[in-house]
């Protein structure tokens, strides 16, 4: 994500190199989405280049290849999900929680398939699922089987908050385009882990995508102080001004926890002048 046209010569200078386009990213955030790692799984010098661009304590969130999580279903995998942690592996500390994303038809009877799956992961890392079967949000007794399958390993429950999006119809192609594609979720916001991750989807206009999370707000900075470290990403139908809404949620919660530490300085997107 962090080289997406609409933020070239805008909010990161260009044309950059590629080695130096998600240090510049970097400037502005300090996590990421690995989502094309769900269509393919990059070289180890790829990830090598992420390593060196970033700090330890930059934060990756990778999604498991689709091959391991929608084509396979977890069964048979060991040959896949092997090359992508060996792939990954120059990033260290950096990997902060690898992001199963399961299809909209894995459903509670194939929890157990889960359950197996999360027993034989390394324990190097840190683990989150992302379910959108609508049983785990509206059944009590399938959301308890998953957090309880979750739990067992130490794993997180990531929600994809589209509630504010899908509040009214949408007013532009990227709104309407999103509008088939995303799904429709109630909402949840219970953390399972001492490192929840959220996903939220606002709108076109800042102010609605703002409106929408306020509630985030006050679990965010709720989260904090009882000592726990989450992770917020903010999208919007086109993106164009996430990592400008992603530190504007930043500065509100920190307004309720002071001590949080402030995100960096973004690079000038011009080369700075006498005049």
């Amino acid at each position: 994500m962090w080289t997406h046209k609409a933020w070239q010569g805008r909010l990161v200078a260009h044309p950059l190199p590629a080695p130096e386009r998600l240090r510049h990213y970097a400037g502005w955030c300090t996590a990421v989405e690995g989502n094309t790692t769900f269509y393919a799984t990059p070289s180890r010098e790829t990830v090598s280049s992420w390593a060196q661009q970033t700090d330890p304590s930059f934060g990756f969130v990778l999604k498991l290849p689709r091959v391991v999580t929608h084509e396979r279903r977890l069964g048979a995998v060991d040959e896949p999900l092997r090359a992508f942690l060996d792939a990954i592996e120059p990033l260290g500390p950096r990997a902060q929680a690898l992001w199963i994303q399961l299809p909209g038809s894995f459903a509670p009877g194939d929890v157990a398939t889960l359950a197996r799956f999360l027993r034989r992961l390394p324990p190097t890392y840190r683990y989150a699922v992302e379910v959108r079967h609508p049983a785990f949000f509206v059944d009590p007794g399938a959301a308890q089987l998953l957090v309880e399958t979750l739990a067992a390993t130490g794993t997180e429950w990531i929600p994809f908050d589209t509630t504010a999006f899908f509040a009214r119809p949408p007013t532009s192609d990227a709104e309407r385009d999103a509008w088939t594609k995303k799904p429709r979720m109630p909402l949840r916001s219970e953390a399972l882990t001492d490192r929840p991750v959220v996903r939220y989807l606002g709108r076109d206009d800042p102010d609605q995508t703002s409106a929408g999370w306020r509630r985030w707000v006050d679990t965010v900075a709720g989260w904090l102080h009882e000592g726990r470290s989450p992770t917020f990403f903010v999208h919007t139908p086109d993106n164009a001004d996430a990592p400008v809404l992603a530190r504007r949620f930043h500065d509100e919660v920190r307004a309720r926890v002071p001590a949080l530490e402030p995100l960096p300085r973004p690079a000038p997107v011009q080369p700075l002048t006498l005049f």
